[in-house]
């Protein structure tokens, strides 16, 4: 399963988001550190359901949304230092190796210093924690080549020694495959000799490597509290940025689980279908303001983000039965699989099983009902039956 992290300094609401985009229930506290072991729960990217170009929905969707898992995970809050071992930071950037892109989520209304401690709204600059996340996961990763680093110069000395293996063998452990570091030293110019390896030239690699394995969206929390300028000098940074509101989400979410709204996340509006206060109602319409600035709360807009505009993914639905779009029980498009853009029907059928992949022989087109080829490139919402000697 596709994994994302949030990342950021203590109390920028990261459990927050967590909590409001897996509704499991967290410690979400107003102090350093309230996260200590990794939360780890499912969340869903959100995508066109195929089953609206059919007379009948598949029932595996909301009218025509479909929601895909993602697993996302939460890990103790960051601080100046992090990749020196300064509050949790070993293991937070310890439990972020796995994950496929992470989510950085900082205070936009600057309510919180640099340590994660609340002060006023609006005394702290936010723009300053833009670039922070990457900051410390490069330097982290530059301290692990660097403490490695001796070890490859050992290796060196072997007249079968080669540079991409013994840096893959290092930077694996990181999440980075052989794909990554080959392509990282592609990008790179360096000496062939180890010994002859600056500083600099690690710490090219670190970032490389970083950017490669762990692309960053930023998240623009609180953006119902931010100053407008907070929000407009944050959306320079060299990143995709999300003005967004988890409380807001979290609020939504659990109303519409109570019947007082109705509300998909990912909507850009809700319906109150239930009796609600004044001060609810309130509450409601101070949510609505931020819908209206940004399309949504911004919590689905980032995994998305993150998943089909950072990682380049796509849905893709297998089927057994090409003209009824079912599987073998009759069930209407069951599954729907996040696979990396440009990959083959072949793909396909080792992620459903690898004795499906094993076995492969073909696969149709369950829209125009015929064989693609084996190079085809899979796109968004393509229904595809796979056909192996092991269906």
């Amino acid at each position: 399963m596709l994994s994302l992290a949030l990342a950021g300094k203590p109390n920028a609401g990261k459990s927050t988001f967590y909590k409001a985009a897996t509704m499991a229930d967290v410690d979400v506290g107003n102090y350093p550190f309230t996260t200590i072991d990794p939360n780890r729960g499912v969340t869903h990217a959100r995508t066109r359901c195929p089953c609206l170009d059919r007379e009948e929905r598949c029932g595996n969707c909301e009218d025509g949304v479909r929601y895909v898992p993602v697993e996302l995970l939460d890990v103790a809050g960051l601080v100046p230092g992090a990749h020196e071992g300064r509050g949790l930071g070993n293991q937070f950037l310890d439990a972020l190796t796995d994950a496929d892109a992470i989510l950085a989520v900082v205070d936009a209304a600057g309510a919180t210093d640099a340590k994660g401690e609340p002060v006023e709204v609006g005394t702290y600059d936010p723009v300053e924690e833009a670039d922070f996340v990457e900051a410390e996961l490069e330097q982290w990763l530059a301290g692990i080549i660097e403490r490695n680093w001796e070890s490859v110069v050992r290796k060196s000395r072997s007249p079968d020694f080669d540079i991409d293996e013994a840096l893959t063998e290092m930077l694996t452990g990181f999440g980075a495959t052989e794909y990554d570091v080959a392509a990282s030293l592609r990008a790179l110019d360096y000496p062939e000799d180890p010994q002859q390896w600056t500083d600099e030239d690690r710490e090219r690699l670190a970032t490389d490597i970083r950017e490669r394995t762990k692309p960053i969206v930023l998240v623009a929390n609180k953006a119902d509290a931010a100053p407008p300028e907070n929000l407009e000098r944050l959306s320079e940074a060299e990143k995709p940025v999300i003005p967004a509101t988890a409380d807001g989400e979290q609020a939504l979410r659990t109303a519409a689980e109570g019947g007082v709204v109705e509300y998909l996340p990912g909507d850009d509006d809700f319906r109150i279908a239930g009796d609600v206060s004044d001060a609810q109602r309130q509450g409601l319409d101070t949510i609505r303001e931020v819908l209206d600035a940004h399309g949504g709360t911004g919590v689905q807009q980032a995994i998305n983000t993150a998943v089909y505009d950072v990682l380049d993914m796509v849905t893709v639905y297998p089927v057994q039965s090409e003209s009824k779009w079912t599987d073998g029980t009759g069930e209407v498009l069951p599954d729907a699989f996040l696979l990396p853009r440009g990959s083959t029907p072949k793909d396909l059928a080792y992620a459903v099983h690898s004795d499906i992949g094993e076995g492969y022989l073909h696969a149709v087109d369950a829209r125009s009902k015929r064989r693609i080829a084996e190079d085809y490139q899979l796109e968004e919402g393509d229904v595809i039956k796979i056909v192996s000697t092991a269906n």
